[in-house]
């Protein structure tokens, strides 16, 4: 059986770890470092860093405060934030990340996908997915979920692994931060026609969360979470106990 992961995701703005709901109501929550230092100390299997403003306002990823960040680290790092160009790709790694997630700019040219799996390998390559649905539909969004694009998440989905994508974060913005349990229904729809690594993302409240999502989408490699891990509620250790106990392989340190 294969090891599922926990990954807390530090969602970055003006050099600051905040948190929202639904992609709104941003919160100051704490020092990234500080954060980072936590959860590689606290049995996390990998450490997502988003800079969530970048593409939104058209500069460059902090990348000051990632490099802190990976030097205080020993586990995987994947790290995204108006990820453009190759040059954006050398620079991420550079400063220290293991991966690095490519959204809005994936969008504006699916051929960088292509060009960074080329380079760098598949496995340095994740798509980070913002979907919402729209009429009953999957739609990818982008700019911190602010802009509709159009663009049919599940046919995305499929289209950038065939590029050379190695990974995938499913966001879901209709249940981030609202902590009633990821999003069933679409990890499910993008599970079903791919096979590279999905990572689930929004909606973690509780333990039980976790379980349901491992145990309902077997397909999923892992288990994205913010609030609950930065505040405090879930501590890590304590969730792979848990899981392990319903049967569900884990990494415990």
């Amino acid at each position: 059986m294969i090891t599922k992961r926990i990954i807390p995701c530090l969602d970055i703005r003006d050099g600051r770890v905040v948190k929202g709901v639904n992609f709104e109501g941003i919160k100051d929550v704490e020092d990234p470092v500080t954060l980072a230092k936590f959860y590689n100390d606290s049995g996390a299997d990998e450490l997502v860093f988003y800079d969530i403003t970048a593409s939104f306002e058209g500069r460059s990823l902090f990348s000051g405060v990632l490099k802190d960040v990976a030097s205080n680290i020993f586990i995987p790092l994947t790290v995204g934030g108006n990820i453009n160009s190759l040059e954006d790709f050398d620079r991420v790694l550079k400063s220290g990340a293991d991966k690095v997630s490519v959204n809005t700019g994936a969008i504006k040219n699916p051929e960088l996908i292509s060009l960074a799996a080329k380079k760098y390998g598949d496995q340095c390559v994740v798509l980070s997915m913002d979907v919402k649905r729209v009429d009953g539909k999957f739609m990818i969004f982008a700019k911190g979920g602010r802009e509709n694009t159009g663009i049919d998440a599940i046919q995305w989905a499929k289209d950038c692994t065939m590029r050379g994508a190695g990974e995938i974060v499913v966001n879901s913005i209709n249940t981030d931060g609202v902590k009633n349990g990821f999003d069933i229904e679409m990890l499910r729809a993008v599970c079903d026609v791919v096979s590279v690594p999905v990572i689930a993302s929004g909606g973690a409240g509780t333990m039980e969360d976790f379980k349901n999502l491992f145990k309902q989408v077997p397909g999923v490699d892992a288990g994205l979470a913010a609030s609950v891990f930065h505040f405090g509620e879930i501590k890590i250790n304590d969730l792979k106990k848990y899981l392990i106990s319903q049967g569900i392989e884990m990494r415990v340190i």
